[in-house]
């Protein structure tokens, strides 16, 4: 009684949490460029002055800017990758002005440090006193002052220039300006004449180095040259989406259709197991905030594939043993076990496959190969040992005790 109990409460309880989540996680997953529909730029960082060298720090936090200007211009979660020594890759969804989106995001970031000296009524900052060229190359660093507050310790490259700077502006506010965005805006307290200083106020430790390396990124500005581009429209997104997933619901459909017949009670299980798979991996790709695309998509209806014939190895071994005459639950102990080497050494070359495709891949490449990862994993923890769980449980309670649930004619079975 208490396997009946065990069993119709495990898959009730899946069966009821899954059809209550399903229309939100459906509802929550990012789709990608390809799906949604948007743009793509492939932009090569370089320089801006003689005899710099683009840095991984200073990469990084161009990035970051990029990151920036894509949310100012209200784009819908924009993506900005760093790929290589320098590359970066940007792609924004619901764009409607790509020549704005061209002309915005490849300017160099531009770091300022602006007074009000000389500003008209109503103006706020209008005077640039520094320029990004002006720092010393990562010269901005984090300590702490007595109180452990962190400050943000900075080099100047003229220090009469500085000196001139800061005595002008003893006691009055220099603004730093991020291009048009105020990062913060300290009180000169000091006359400053050796070309270091240090930025004071109330910061948390996660400001004083967002100021530090946009500092350090305006001591190494970069400009970017576009060498790849493409656009997809939001129509041709969709009719990609409902067209993938058409194909998928009739291929799954005809697949479960498939098992039950063939295999009966244990297809029935394979078929709840399936689904159950697509479940977690639509739960992943919304807990983890990942991006499906079609390469995705295709990822997940081979992994399906794989899935599928993991199951098939298992009950075609299973019938085997039943049409050898043995008892049933030895025949499912025996198949299951001698099933297992067969699908996990499958499973394990697979995956070592798609981890060097991520390890060299690149965009596409790498997105197709980590669901194919992530497919792999869970179809193991469904489809290999959770179905198998709730086999054993009918068997033992006697719900799967015949030749019969496993499609297996009497006249098939031949005499020990």
């Amino acid at each position: 009684m208490k396997r009946i109990i065990s069993f119709i409460a495990t898959v009730l309880g899946i069966t009821i949490l899954m059809a209550v989540t399903t229309p939100g996680l459906l509802k929550d997953v990012r789709l990608g460029l390809d799906l949604k529909g948007g743009f793509e730029i492939l932009y090569e960082a370089q320089p801006l002055m003689e005899g710099q060298q683009v840095t991984p720090e200073a990469l990084q936090e161009t990035a970051k800017s990029l990151q920036k200007r894509a949310d100012a211009l209200g784009t819908t979660e924009p993506e900005v990758t760093p790929e290589g020594s320098n590359r970066i890759r940007l792609k924004v969804a619901g764009v409607t002005d790509e020549a704005e989106v061209r002309k915005t995001m490849k300017e160099p970031a531009n770091l300022t440090f602006r007074s009000n000296d000389g500003c008209e009524e109503g103006q706020e900052f209008c005077k640039i006193e520094l320029r990004g060229d002006d720092f010393v190359e990562n010269g901005a660093s984090i300590s702490y002052n007595q109180l452990n507050q962190p400050v943000i310790d900075i080099k100047v490259k003229d220090k009469a220039k500085f000196a001139e700077i800061t005595g002008r502006l003893l006691g009055r506010e220099l603004a730093i300006f991020m291009d048009d965005t105020m990062l913060s805006a300290p009180t000169v307290n000091a006359i400053l004449t050796d070309g270091s200083a240090q930025i004071t106020g109330s910061y948390s430790l996660d400001e004083a180095k967002e100021i530090r390396d946009t500092i350090n990124l305006g001591a190494l500005p970069l400009k970017l040259e576009e060498k790849y581009s493409q656009s997809v429209g939001a129509t041709l997104g969709m009719q990609s989406l409902n067209k993938t997933l058409q194909a998928g619901i009739i291929a799954s459909i005809a697949i479960l259709l498939f098992m039950i017949l063939r295999y009966r009670v244990p297809g029935l299980l394979a078929s709840f197991a399936l689904i159950l798979h697509t479940w977690l991996l639509i739960l992943i790709f919304v807990l983890a905030d990942f991006t499906l695309t079609l390469p995705g998509i295709a990822a997940l209806i081979l992994g399906i594939g794989m899935a599928v014939d993991a199951n098939i190895i298992t009950y075609e071994r299973i019938r085997e043993e039943i049409k050898t005459g043995k008892r049933v639950s030895s025949a499912v102990k025996a198949g299951g076990k001698s099933s297992l080497r067969a699908i996990m050494d499958s499973n394990l070359t697979t995956i070592l496959v798609a981890s060097v495709m991520f390890a060299f891949g690149t965009g596409a490449v790498k997105g197709f190969a980590l669901v194919l990862i992530l497919e792999i994993i869970v179809s193991i923890a469904t489809n290999v040992y959770f179905s198998r769980f709730l086999l054993n449980l009918l068997v033992n309670i006697g719900w799967a005790s015949k030749p019969s649930h496993y499609g297996v004619k009497e006249r098939d079975i031949r005499e020990l």
